[in-house]
């Protein structure tokens, strides 16, 4: 028995006679066409959305639109490769009705209609709320790191400048005694002559008067880093424990299909003080009287929470545990018991700390005495007064959310599920874990074309293209 065989490639064939004949009618690529058609792109500010009545034609705002879409969603975000797949690709030869535009006018596309794009992102959300798709009950906000168009070796601390610059100083003194003394600094250079010797000071005296430039910026600007290539990154960590250069993503997702709310692109690596901004953003485009909100425990704080509270934000927040010094868990902050009764702590060695004084916003309590005559002070501190706890005004506050959170476990442990997921899935199917555009401005609308997508993708899922079809035949 032989194997299937192939056609020869010689032999003349009749294809399609219609370029609508290579797309199936459930394909995809049709509701991209007819979401995009749905747009009043002139509203959205999208530029020569209105054509010019003199000089050469441009291409039309939707057909660069439809094929970032159509890029984003199958993991194509270069436009010089958004411009190959115009060449080859019997989709987007369908979506754009084989127009080919080259890859710098896809890039000023993006460049030259970041709110816009933003818009579209906001548009779908609005598509999506109105069809019934958002619960509007219980969100997820989380934050992840996406890695910035620099590199760490174009990352510059107070502490690296300085490192740097001495090695400079010391090879550029090895090449001046070098110099002076007409002999070689090492193996290497032992075939350099004078002329070159000077050529690689002149080298080294250059970038380290760069380097000092750059010290400058920091001091003068009162930051702690600077990105030769992206200003607006800075180096976070990340995963297992590393290190890079990158934004952090804020992204409120909502609990019924798992769809993106809003997003945020900021460059500080804390989660602190966003819980209320996503949440209170969220609960806005709902138009709801109350919302629940899930976060973990890089959320947990005090005014952060009270002010979710006022905007009748329900947070369901995991607690930060503060370690001791020691490390020995069996002394961590939360082993000491408050008895609100006598305004006193009670420690794991049934000792009271009593009030002390006040520290910034927070009582200090502590028992001296006690702790001087305790066997076990070596594994409760490191301080020779003794143990000390300090207790924040909101802490009242803080133990009611702190019950709630532990009252509602299985409300709590649908975060995960909830927003890992799309983190996971832009990460590691749509290779959308960094950008390539830079600055915030831009990196928000990358930002935005992505979680479209994401979004886009979702709802297919959902409801299938030929009920997205029919929804968007009744806009």
């Amino acid at each position: 028995m032989g194997y299937i065989q192939n056609e020869d490639r010689n032999q003349i064939t009749i294809l399609p006679q219609c370029i609508d004949d290579y797309v199936s009618e459930e394909n995809s690529v049709r509701v991209i066409d007819a979401f995009v058609a749905s747009l009043d792109l002139e509203k959205l500010g999208f530029s020569k959305s209105v054509p010019a009545t003199t000089g050469r034609p441009p291409y039309s705002p939707s057909d660069l639109l439809k094929l970032f879409l159509y890029g984003y969603i199958n993991t194509i975000k270069s436009s010089r490769k958004l411009e190959i797949e115009t060449h080859r690709n019997l989709e987007v030869i369908w979506l754009l009705g084989n127009l080919k535009p080259d890859f710098k006018t896809i890039a000023d596309f993006r460049k030259n209609n970041k709110d816009a794009l933003k818009g579209v992102f906001k548009r779908f959300t609005i598509l999506c709320k109105s069809w019934g798709l958002y619960g509007k009950e219980l969100i997820a906000v989380d934050g992840s790191k996406f890695r910035a168009s620099n590199s760490k070796k174009n990352n510059f601390s107070q502490k690296k400048l300085e490192k740097n610059i001495k090695y400079l100083e010391e090879k550029i003194n090895e090449y001046m005694n070098a110099l002076e003394n007409n002999d070689s600094i090492e193996k290497e250079s032992s075939s350099l002559t004078a002329e070159e010797i000077k050529k690689r000071i002149n080298e080294l005296t250059s970038r380290k008067a760069l380097y000092e430039s750059y010290k400058e910026t920091l001091e003068k600007e009162n930051i702690n880093e600077i990105s030769k290539v992206d200003p607006d990154s800075r180096l976070m960590k990340v995963n297992n424990n590393g290190i890079d250069v990158c934004y952090n993503v804020q992204t409120a997702v909502d609990d019924k299909h798992g769809l993106v709310v809003d997003f945020e692109i900021t460059n500080n690596p804390s989660d602190q003080n966003q819980l209320s901004e996503m949440s209170i953003r969220a609960k806005e485009f709902f138009e709801v009287d109350q919302l629940e909100s899930l976060a973990d425990k890089g959320y947990y704080n005090a005014e952060d929470l009270v002010k979710c509270e006022k905007e009748h934000i329900i947070a369901y927040v995991s607690k930060q545990i503060n370690p001791n010094r020691t490390g020995n868990r069996d002394f961590y902050s939360d082993r000491f018991k408050y008895n609100e009764d006598k305004d006193e702590y009670i420690c794991p060695c049934d000792q009271r700390l009593v009030f002390k004084r006040k520290k910034e916003e927070r009582n200090v309590y502590a028992n001296y005495e006690a702790c001087g005559k305790c066997k076990f002070r070596e594994q409760c501190t490191t301080s020779k007064k003794g143990r000390e706890i300090t207790r924040s005004k909101y802490q009242d506050f803080l133990d009611i959310v702190d019950s709630r959170t532990a009252a509602n476990k299985e409300k709590y442990k649908k975060r995960q599920l909830i927003i890992e997921h799309v983190f996971g899935t832009i990460k590691r199917v749509m290779n959308g874990g960094y950008f390539l555009t830079r600055k915030i401005p831009s990196v928000r609308t990358e930002a935005s074309l992505t979680f479209l997508a994401y979004n886009f993708k979702r709802v297919l899922n959902i409801l299938g293209v030929k009920e997205i079809m029919r929804k968007l035949s009744t806009i």
